[in-house]
């Protein structure tokens, strides 16, 4: 200590902590203030920033009167440089994890922007906030002298080691950013793997994919299967798509009719529920002379691939009532069977409207 400690010298140091409080506490009602104004808005973006000023700004405020009474005493230089340095490590740390909170969150809402249906890629954000917060901590050890070209020269070698010990991990992480990256699949997706499993994709995070079915259980997938697997991804190029409703009616209806009929069903329908694509130009096509039936397919837009099971619910319920109403048969195959002389039994096949055959005595 260079002078005598005073009573002005406590004074003017209590000031300006005094100050330093003062102004964190200001600015954090004024943050929190800005923040109810940011929920107004339709960017998240703006409540994942005014949320990091919340953090950072009040203790840097405390930091900076600390500092202030600090230079106001009469310390030596040792305990001026360690009273320094300790400050500037810790408004280092401050800023470091709020800015991995900051750049994480505007990661986290450009992925969900983009994804779809509530889905969040947290690959990105994670590996975001690790590396933000690496070069936070190699900013802390420089300042605090600790030369860091050995770490490095450490920590290239030992992430070779690590990258042997670790080469699934590795091939999955790489296989989820690749698959980010090449907009395969993106999450809110509904996929189809050749394995059988489906469902809309929750997550993507360094190791797996997480997809949800439509029985609200979860699959978890390993990224590299998931890139390896033959997939059908019915959200991509676009969102709806088109089903196919298979029908079939007697061969003694006016098709025209059936047409007719069948065209205003599904003009009522598709007008009356929630996913369905009304201007999507519905179709008609009769393809097949069965064993009781003439065969057709109707073919529907639809909003999403989970839209499809209530409109076609609807659809057929709506369809069979009016075919009633009209007097269009669908008919039913039965089995019949002859019996002829030496006990022979011949079975086939018949329509509900077709007479049953004599049996022979």
């Amino acid at each position: 200590m260079n002078r005598a400690l005073t009573l002005h010298d406590l004074v003017l140091a209590g000031i300006a902590v005094a100050a330093g409080l003062l102004l964190a506490f200001l600015s954090r009602t004024v943050l929190r203030w800005l923040g109810k104004h940011a929920e107004r808005t339709r960017w998240s973006g703006d409540d994942v920033i005014v949320g990091a000023l919340r953090s950072v700004v009040p203790w840097a405020a405390i930091a900076g009167g600390a500092a202030a009474a600090a230079a106001v005493l009469p310390l030596t230089r040792t305990v001026q440089h360690h009273t320094d340095q300790f400050l500037e490590v810790w408004l280092i740390l401050v800023v470091t994890v709020s800015a991995a909170r900051v750049i994480a969150g505007l990661v986290q809402s450009v992925t969900q922007s983009r994804s779809g249906v509530a889905g969040s890629a947290t690959i990105f954000v994670n590996i975001t906030r690790v590396l933000v917060l690496a070069i936070g901590f190699l900013v802390v050890l420089q300042t605090l002298g600790v030369s860091i070209a050995p770490l490095l020269t450490a920590l290239g070698v030992g992430g070779l080691a690590v990258a042997l010990a670790l080469q699934d991990t590795l091939a999955n992480l790489f296989a989820g950013i690749h698959i980010l990256a090449s907009k395969t699949v993106q999450p809110g997706d509904y996929i189809r793997l050749s394995s059988g499993e489906e469902g809309y994709v929750v997550d993507i995070n360094w190791r797996q994919t997480t997809v949800r079915q439509l029985s609200n259980n979860l699959v978890v997938i390993p990224n590299g299967q998931l890139a390896r697997t033959n997939m059908t991804n019915y959200t991509r190029p676009e969102q709806q798509l088109t089903i196919l409703v298979q029908v079939g009616v007697s061969y003694d209806s006016d098709l025209d009719h059936v047409e007719r009929v069948t065209h205003e069903v599904i003009a009522e329908t598709m007008t009356g529920i929630t996913g369905a694509v009304a201007d999507h130009e519905p179709a008609i096509r009769f393809h097949t002379f069965g064993d009781s039936r003439i065969g057709f397919t109707v073919i529907l837009g639809v909003g999403e691939f989970s839209d499809q099971y209530r409109i076609k619910h609807e659809f057929i319920k709506s369809l069979h009532r009016r075919y009633r109403e009209e007097g269009v048969h669908i008919p039913s195959p039965t089995r019949t069977v002859a019996l002829q002389q030496g006990a022979v039994v011949i079975p086939q096949q018949r329509g509900a409207e077709e007479p049953a055959p004599a049996v022979a005595e």
